[in-house]
């Protein structure tokens, strides 16, 4: 039986934001279904998601020094380590993306050399100012709503890839692993702001992460699209 999920109130406000804003609707995971955007196209837009898979962490460690509590602290320390593949380095997010990418035909150790576009950039700069300058409750709802979306869209993505030959089920990794994993992830975020959503003049600032994190994961997609259509990207 599954648990009890430990943050209600925050879950529910994250799953009503997602569903008003239609994230799965982007345009990106539209044409990735109905295979109108091409296997070449895919691989350039993962190509830079890449600066956004290993950055992820980064903006995350800051926050749990950030953190009062030391079990909630805890938590999302967990989640951090587990960034960091439980402590082994083939493990690290930060390789079995690449290992991803080399699924898609992308030679090992090159997607270094290719140009991040500032779309990549801004994402990571908006994670990195919520999660170091913001309040704490924006920080901390703008990275767990990114893992919120993040589980369903792994699955879509893994079962894309799949249908279109891209990549053999047997050979997925990365996206299976998130599909499975990002749920807890951001149960543990929530976990730590589920408390605030009872005082109004703390709840504004969940809101605002909810809705920041929300904004800048679609905007992503949105721009990945764009650039995934200019073989220069």
């Amino acid at each position: 039986m599954k648990p009890a999920n430990r943050a209600p109130q925050v879950t529910a406000a994250a799953d009503a934001l997602l569903k008003r804003i239609g994230i799965l609707k982007n345009p990106y995971f539209l044409a990735l279904k109905d295979a109108t955007m091409t296997r070449d196209a895919f691989r350039r837009s993962q190509e830079q998601f890449f600066f956004a898979v290993t950055f992820f962490p980064r903006p995350m460690a800051a926050l749990v020094g950030r953190i009062p509590d030391p079990k909630a602290r805890l938590d999302i320390l967990h989640n951090l380590v587990e960034e960091h593949g439980e402590f082994q380095e083939d493990a690290f997010h930060h390789n079995t993306f690449q290992r991803f990418l080399q699924t898609l035909g992308v030679p090992p150790g090159t997607v270094n050399d290719v140009p991040m576009i500032p779309a990549l950039r801004a994402f990571n700069s908006v994670l990195t100012a919520a999660c170091v300058l913001d309040e704490l409750e924006v920080g901390v709802g703008c990275m767990g709503i990114i893992e919120h979306a993040f589980s369903p869209i792994s699955a879509l993505i893994g079962q894309a890839v799949v249908a279109h030959g891209w990549v053999k089920r047997e050979e997925l990794v990365h996206y299976q692993l998130h599909a499975e994993i990002d749920e807890r992830h951001a149960e543990e975020f929530f976990a730590v702001v589920e408390p605030a959503w009872n005082n109004p003049a703390r709840r504004y600032f969940v809101e605002q992460g909810l809705e920041l994190g929300a904004y800048v994961f679609d905007r992503l997609y949105h721009d990945l699209y764009a650039a995934a259509q200019r073989p220069e990207a």
